[in-house]
């Protein structure tokens, strides 16, 4: 709980120290001027990014895959998006390295292999995704039930109700 703390408090005070410096080194109005130019770049790129990464979950979903990497990715579009909108270079370059494909695919891939964001498909209409702190449990590890699921009468088929006894 500290860690998020100190960086809710700490990371304002580095971009404001930082955008002074660099203020006072090239002048205010070209600072200024850079930083609305990355937020302008940065929402163009975003949305570029978007709509491919909507198009590829798309595709997955119309072959009959889950899209959880796609998902993933977008969730990381957004935070990337939030980042550049958000006055200082250091937010810009989170930003833009969450926004470059390569990087954020290699994130959201670590993500998904770490087990801190989970997906798994329940269904034929709907995907569960679960984040989680710390490592990944082991495999192999917690209760297995075996079971059978009946569709009761005037239930829609597949909706996997656990039968009665």
């Amino acid at each position: 709980m500290r860690g998020p703390f100190l960086l809710f408090l700490l990371l304002p005070i580095t971009e404001l120290w930082l955008l002074l410096t660099v203020g006072e080194a090239i002048g205010a109005w070209t600072t200024l001027g850079l930083v609305l130019l990355t937020a302008i770049i940065g929402v163009n790129v975003l949305r570029h990014q978007g709509f491919a990464t909507m198009r590829r979950a798309q595709q997955r979903m119309d072959a009959g895959e889950l899209p959880g990497l796609e998902l993933v990715e977008g969730f990381l579009l957004a935070i990337g998006g939030a980042m550049l909108l958000t006055p200082g270079f250091i937010t810009d370059s989170i930003g833009f390295t969450l926004l470059l494909p390569p990087s954020r695919r290699a994130l959201a891939r670590w993500l998904l292999a770490s087990g801190r964001v989970q997906s798994w498909h329940g269904g034929s209409s709907y995907t569960v995704f679960r984040s989680r702190s710390g490592p990944r449990p082991p495999p192999g590890k917690g209760d297995i039930l075996e079971g059978e699921l009946d569709d009761e009468p005037g239930d829609k088929p597949g909706s996997g109700r656990l039968p009665r006894e």
